[in-house]
């Protein structure tokens, strides 16, 4: 009963503010106290009890009211400070208050009249500054993360005379798991952690003002967290830094334990991971200026100890790797689902500390970033709702494949961990890397489209130091020449060509740097020669061209492209895999903005020691690479394969504009490969009487090009270069993450969000 009657008070302090037309004073506290003063439960009740339809009325017809009620609720923080927070009445009334202004800032951000109510102040005393009421509610709310007996445990005598005066604590004592910058072990307390992420819930709502601002420059609410103003900001970032990266789901290990206990340690880690993200996200680069004064962004570049970059990692990949592993008893662990924010963190840690994207490269940890990344992709390919989530998994890899230590930690033997809808195979993670990039761009979705020469320039990137390919990756890779090489494929678009340059840097890349080892490669190659042949060849007189796209038309091709890429056959998938499957019907989705073209997001480096970065009119002696930057410059999204609709309705496949990228295709080692190899096997197999797979292998496994093939070329790798665009579509897709992750409660659903648009599938 007494539940239901605070309820009811509650309910009609609301009923009252909104239904009266008059303004109600600021003075009348014992109105106001209505709001914070009785224990509302819990934030589902707040949001229940406060329906959308009347804070909206409110704020049209009564704006004084809603004005007054933000004001008094940060006023109770403010007081709350001042008091220590030391009584369990001050307690329930911040966490009152906290819920109140979680529910009601949205609907005060989407409204461009309200855009700037938190930048004007608190009335002040005499000789005071007056003071942003954003800058007083997040300070209060910092000074509240670390209050003793509230958020953090004491470390003095405990009891509301005893409590310590909150603008005088040292938050450095009381960071909140050990890990970063913090040796000590705190006593875990469900009551703090729930408290935590009360507070935390509440900022994360106040930097969501961008989402309905998305042209101002910069957040101002992050901005004033992560400045030198916010005191805590060192404790703050260690302590949700900690907090994610110390957490284990699984704990002791005891089966469906997260059935029997209530688990308050994940929707903390889940708004930690949230806030610093967002803290993190910035238009600009390291160096900046402005990149100097987000505290976050200093303090994370400028951690360099080997221990710390272990615990990041670590936590990072169990975290990651969480929901993918298998148990004997099924549902027995706990699975998290906050594999996107792991992402979008993993990004931002790597683009402001170089070092700690080294210390990943340098061990053999970065295939357990590889794997669970690989899976995300191929689980999602078919599904649109998901583009976000692949795009941010081919960015790393894109971000990775740019440094030689990648490459060559993918010839390490690769152990299925995870049940994944691909063939069996036995080798390397290069070749579950190549037969994943091959399910996506031959079964997956047609938005995916945009991923594909991404997907190609990593393996591009990768290519020279891949030394043993099995026989299922060499025929995928072989698989896509004779897909993207067909005439018809080839004439659809004026980029379509570029997919056929970087495969063939792929294949010019293995054959010059890696010949032995890779057999299965040279003998595919050879099995199937005829499809150089046939590109070497390609028509270029106009009634080919013409009959070429006629055909297709026939065909009934669709224009997306991708269905050219008839799937080679396949072998079983692995045991206990699941096949991708399209979105459900009423799944949400947020649009997200075109990413920028490879061209755009890359720059090409040369990876022999003391050379300098190449410019493009000089990257390989064929020309090569210079006639991708050229075709390329003005690619507006990361497909070679796609153009807009006008440009496809203008434009037509030339003999002049065939020439002129046909004579360029660097066909020149693979040519002088088949001409040595190919009489060799023939004679092997006529004098020997050969017809098994296996001794033609063995043979070409002893088998030598050296002094045969032209000069070899310089090894060019693409390197990621921050780009505008990218920081825009990264922003997009964080944001529209967190709106979707966040539906108990719905923090913004169903308000004007300008940021992006929600829709159903």
């Amino acid at each position: 009963m007494g539940n239901a009657d605070t309820k009811l008070v509650f309910r009609k302090a609301v009923v009252q503010l909104t239904s009266k037309t008059q303004t109600i004073s600021a003075e009348d506290n014992d109105f106001w106290d209505q709001f914070w003063s009785e224990t509302v439960t819990n934030v589902q009740d707040v949001f229940t009890l406060v329906p959308a339809t009347e804070i909206r009325l409110l704020r049209e017809d009564v704006p004084a009211n809603l004005a007054t009620l933000c004001y008094k609720a940060v006023e109770k923080f403010v007081k709350a400070v001042e008091n220590s927070c030391r009584t369990q009445q001050d307690q329930n009334t911040v966490l009152n208050c906290s819920r109140l202004l979680t529910r009601v800032l949205p609907y005060v951000f989407e409204d461009p009249d309200w855009e700037n109510i938190f930048w004007s102040s608190l009335p002040a005393g005499k000789g005071d500054p007056p003071i942003p009421l954003a800058h007083s509610l997040c300070s209060a709310i910092c000074d509240l993360l670390f209050c003793p007996d509230f958020t953090v445990a004491s470390n003095r005598k405990s009891g509301p005379d005893k409590a310590e005066d909150l603008h005088a604590v040292d938050s450095c004592e009381y960071i909140w798991e050990k890990g970063v910058g913090f040796a000590q072990s705190p006593v875990k307390n469900a009551t703090f952690e729930s408290n935590r992420t009360e507070l935390l819930r509440l900022l994360l709502t106040c930097f969501s003002q961008a989402i309905y601002s998305p042209h101002q420059n910069g957040n101002r609410w992050v901005q004033y967290v992560t400045s030198a103003e916010n005191r805590h900001a060192l404790p703050m970032l260690t302590s949700l830094l900690n907090t994610v990266c110390g957490y284990d789901p699984i704990g002791m290990g005891v089966p469906y334990n997260h059935l029997l206990f209530a688990d308050t340690s994940e929707p903390l880690v889940d708004m930690c991971l949230q806030i610093i993200i967002v803290a993190l996200d910035s238009d600009v680069q390291q160096n900046d200026e402005a990149a100097i004064d987000n505290l976050f962004i200093n303090y994370l570049s400028r951690v360099h100890r080997d221990e710390d970059f272990s615990f990041i990692l670590s936590g990072f990949t169990r975290l990651l790797m969480n929901p993918l592993r298998q148990t004997y008893l099924p549902h027995s662990t706990k699975k998290v689902q906050f594999h996107q924010e792991l992402l979008i963190f993993f990004w931002k840690i790597c683009e402001f500390n170089k070092k700690f994207l080294y210390f990943v490269l340098k061990s053999s940890d970065v295939l357990d970033v590889l794997v669970p990344i690989l899976y995300h992709l191929n689980d999602s390919r078919a599904d649109q709702s998901r583009i976000g989530l692949m795009h941010i998994g081919v960015f790393i890899l894109l971000l990775l494949s740019g440094e030689r230590n990648f490459g060559v930690r993918l010839n390490k033997p690769y152990t299925a961990t995870i049940p994944m809808d691909i063939p069996v195979f036995s080798g390397t993670h290069a070749d579950l890397l190549i037969i994943v990039f091959h399910k996506i761009i031959t079964t997956g979705h047609n938005r995916m489209q945009p991923l594909f020469d991404c997907l190609l320039t990593i393996l591009v990137n990768v290519s020279p130091y891949l030394k043993t390919l099995s026989m299922v990756s060499s025929t995928k890779l072989l698989h896509l020449v004779d897909a993207f090489t067909t005439p018809w494929f080839l004439f659809s678009s004026p980029s379509a060509n570029h997919l056929a340059f970087f495969l063939l840097e792929i294949f010019n890349n293995i054959i010059q740097y890696q010949f032995d080892g890779n057999s299965n490669l040279v003998y595919t190659i050879i099995r199937k020669r005829q499809v150089f042949h046939n590109l070497a060849n390609l028509p270029t007189d106009y009634s080919a061209i013409i009959k070429s796209l006629t055909k297709k038309a026939k065909r009934n091709m669709q224009a997306t492209n991708s269905v050219c890429l008839t799937a080679a056959t396949e072998t079983p998938s692995m045991e206990g895999s699941t096949p991708a499957l399209p979105a459900e019907p009423g799944t949400l989705n947020a649009t997200l903005p075109d990413t920028p073209g490879v061209m755009k997001i890359t720059e090409r480096e040369s990876a022999h020691p003391g050379n300098l970065t190449l410019p493009a009119e000089l990257v390989t002696s064929n020309g090569m690479t210079k006639e991708i930057v050229k075709q390329s410059s003005n690619q507006g999204d990361c497909s070679p394969t796609t153009s807009s609709p006008k440009d496809d309705a203008e434009w037509a496949p030339t003999t002049e504009w065939v020439r002129s990228w046909k004579e360029k295709l660097p066909l020149q080692t693979i040519m002088r490969l088949l001409q040595v190899l190919v009489p060799q096997v023939e004679k092997i197999c006529i004098d020997k009487g050969l017809t098994d797979e296996s001794e033609i292998l063995k043979f070409l496994q002893h088998g030598t090009l050296v002094g045969l093939l032209p000069v070899p070329h310089p090894i060019l790798i693409r390197k990621y270069q921050s780009n505008p665009g990218t920081t825009a579509w990264f922003r997009t897709y964080m944001w529209a993450v967190i709106f979707l992750r966040n539906i108990d409660p719905p923090i913004w659903y169903d308000t004007d969000v300008k940021l992006f648009e929600i829709q159903r599938m």
